[in-house]
């Protein structure tokens, strides 16, 4: 087993092998224009061990509407995995902001939430 596959399946606790690529998490995905690749593309390359995925904008844009997971028959819960490849890519701990080149007149807030947002 790869190690993608395996540390998915534990942070998300789903098992990706019931999924069996249908498409109708994908088709009712009202986020899925603003996806370069869909959910089930998603789970596909995380089988595959196609790292390439964590690197993706896809799962910074899933909405968490659990459209996806409502759809699927074989109730897998993709919310739960697009998490796991969201926290995957954090513990990378990439910082793509420059603190010392931030304005010193922004609020707080905004600083925050930008730190949280590129930070990954």
């Amino acid at each position: 087993m790869n190690w993608l596959l395996s540390k998915v399946e534990e942070l998300s606790g789903e098992n990706l092998y019931a999924c069996y690529q249908c498409g109708k998490c994908s088709a009712g995905c009202p986020m899925a224009n603003e996806m370069d690749l869909l959910p089930n593309q998603v789970i596909l390359l995380v089988i595959r061990g196609d790292e390439s995925v964590v690197d993706a904008k896809t799962p910074w844009v899933c909405a968490q509407c659990y459209q996806c997971g409502v759809r699927c028959p074989k109730n897998v819960d993709i919310t739960k995995i697009m998490e796991a490849l969201r926290l995957i890519k954090l513990r990378k701990n990439i910082d793509h902001i420059k603190l010392e080149k931030v304005k010193k007149n922004l609020p707080q807030i905004a600083l925050v939430s930008a730190t949280r947002k590129y930070t990954g």
